[in-house]
């Protein structure tokens, strides 16, 4: 039962994280003809990875707001870009539906092991 907890609390995780992303990102679209700010975007992909590796539980695993700083600043010094968010936002959503389905999968497992005479 201990694989099938670890692979639910990973899948859950991944859900939190998406979600916070998205949130993220819908933030630095309605912030791009803000003069002066910065894209932010969360950490959360290594964080699982060392959670995993170690052993403990992804769930605990708070994600991490930071800003890139990667795209380049526009003259009123925003870094935003429109088209690179939506690419970020689709790429997110996918994750997401991802994560959804192999949870969803995973409980129809437990069922059909329950059900199974």
């Amino acid at each position: 039962m201990a694989g099938i907890d670890s692979t639910i609390n990973v899948l859950q995780a991944g859900i939190k994280a998406e979600y916070l992303r998205q949130q993220t990102i819908a933030g630095n679209i309605a912030n791009m003809q803000t003069p002066g700010y910065r894209s932010l975007d969360i950490k959360f992909e290594d964080m699982l990875a060392k959670a995993i590796k170690s052993g403990s539980n992804p769930q605990d695993i708070e994600p991490e707001l930071y800003s890139p700083n990667t795209t380049p600043i526009k003259h009123n010094g925003n870094d935003v870009s429109f088209e690179s968010e939506v690419g970020r936002m689709v790429e997110n959503s996918l994750k997401h539906k991802t994560y959804v389905k192999l949870l969803n999968k995973k409980f129809q497992q437990v069922e059909q092991a329950i059900q199974t005479p």
